[in-house]
């Protein structure tokens, strides 16, 4: 982490897709900042018991919990198990999501179903079921969901991807008007291309233009996605609502004709 601190002891937060990829770096964010924090993951059960292990070896708070975050009866239990656990519920980061590459003419119906499920249909479910939590417990609370700079800016072979961060977009806003009343704020945030070991390998050339387009000549790390949702999570932004914080090293500063 950076030299700026947040202090959230005393808060629950809940990480979707939290136990891996940048989803860890959150996870760990969170905790090493004092709250205490349920970690879901799908798959990566072993990913999953190295972060609590993680976590806890240096006094953190950490529970991880399986569940499919496309599945209503499953969001719910990742609630239920979250309150079990430590009481309540104060943040949540939506940051599940898939992204795979298909030219448009060939992609099949049913990926297109899985990218809009796993990326918005996920982050209706679990915000639904969160903000009831939180409305009950009367405090107010925050969600920062994790959009994409393709939500705003196409890349080729994302047609679905796009489209699903578009959306996720625009439910933040609409979001925002309606649980503000509640005292729950909701923003999210727009990463450009992150940094992931291998990546320099399996993607030369878009790491490579990338680079190239970004003023400040690099790809960004976890590590600076998880500062921007500390801050939009934490007391320093008790009057930010409704906004989508691009972090992505300057390249939507590129003109595009």
């Amino acid at each position: 982490m950076g030299e700026v601190e947040f202090d959230f002891s005393g808060k629950v937060v809940l990480v979707t897709g939290g136990c891996s990829g940048l989803g860890a770096s959150l996870s760990q964010g969170f905790a090493l900042s004092g709250a205490a924090v349920a970690a879901n993951y799908h798959t990566s059960a072993d990913a999953a018991a190295e972060l609590i292990e993680t976590i806890t070896e240096v006094g953190g708070k950490a529970i991880a919990i399986r569940a499919d975050v496309t599945d209503e009866v499953q969001v719910a239990a990742i609630i239920d198990q979250t309150v079990a656990a430590f009481g309540r519920l104060d943040i949540l980061i939506n940051n599940a999501g898939i992204y795979p590459s298909t030219p448009f003419v060939e992609m099949p119906a049913d990926e297109w179903d899985q990218v809009l499920a796993a990326n918005l249909r996920s982050t209706f479910l679990v915000t639904r079921a969160a903000a009831k939590q939180i409305i009950a417990q009367g405090e107010g609370g925050a969600v920062v969901n994790i959009a994409s700079i393709e939500g705003i800016n196409p890349a080729s072979g994302h047609s679905h991807y796009d489209a699903a961060k578009a959306g996720v977009i625009m439910l933040t806003r609409s979001l925002a008007a309606e649980l503000g009343p509640h005292g729950i704020r909701v923003n999210a945030v727009s990463p450009g291309l992150i940094w992931r070991a291998g990546l320099d390998q399996a993607w030369p050339d878009g790491v490579d233009r990338y680079k190239k387009a970004s003023p400040l000549g690099r790809l960004g790390l976890p590590e600076e996605i998880t500062e921007a949702c500390l801050f939009l999570s934490s007391s320093a932004a008790t009057w930010i609502t409704g906004i989508n914080l691009i972090v992505d090293g300057g390249v939507m500063t590129n003109q595009i004709y």
